[in-house]
């Protein structure tokens, strides 16, 4: 697959060929979907806990005699029926880990990249000399890009370039040996160093 390469300034200097298998490979919905389902099962801490009945910090003892006050029949303050009572059917802490099979996470990135093709952009390998939240804007806007949001795949972890990228909304930088389907569908464009695309090749390779 052929794609345009640009230079650190937004120019075009030429053309870069893309794996196939990774940028023009059919698209399987259905894999992406379950995918995607697991991946963001995993993304939840289930740490969410109520106290239920017998975790109410109460006396136990019965609030008032059983007959004759004309009241309902009460029992004590930890009832779930009053006010600061115990939870009835508690939530507890629950493992929502799915693990995902590497041939389908796999699968489901090459079908993410594939459905995207036409908004990925390559770049020639580029750093900052220091951190430039400037630098990184105005190299955005040289490239032409109307962008919602925007995922830049690195070879590294360059501290200038995070350091750059990071306070731009809805910009976000990952190595690119680490993305997932669901970071590639979660923006409207990437931009993709040369040597990030070999990363890949040798990550994800057939």
């Amino acid at each position: 697959m052929e794609a345009i390469k640009y230079n650190k300034t937004g120019e075009k200097i030429g053309e870069t060929t893309l794996p196939q298998y990774l940028f023009d490979a059919e698209v399987n919905k259905d894999v992406l979907y379950e995918v995607i389902n697991m991946y963001r099962s995993n993304q939840r801490q289930g740490t969410k806990s109520v106290k239920g009945r017998a975790e109410i910090r109460t006396s136990g003892r019965k609030l008032h005699r059983q007959k004759g006050t004309g009241r309902a029949r009460a029992g004590d303050a930890g009832s779930p029926i009053r006010v600061g009572g115990g939870r009835v059917f508690a939530i507890k802490p629950k493992d929502w880990y799915k693990k995902i099979p590497k041939k389908k996470k796999r699968l489901a990135l090459r079908s993410a990249l594939s459905s995207l093709k036409d908004r990925i952009f390559v770049v020639e390998d580029f750093d900052f000399e220091k951190p430039s939240t400037k630098e990184a804007k105005n190299f955005i806007k040289s490239l032409g890009i109307d962008y919602k949001k925007i995922l830049v795949l690195m070879p590294d972890n360059s501290k200038n370039l995070i350091e750059s990228f990071r306070n731009l909304q809805n910009v976000n930088t990952v190595r690119a040996q680490d993305i997932h389907a669901y970071q590639i569908l979660n923006h409207s464009h990437v931009l993709i160093t040369e040597n990030a695309v070999k990363k890949m090749e040798e990550t994800f390779h057939e």
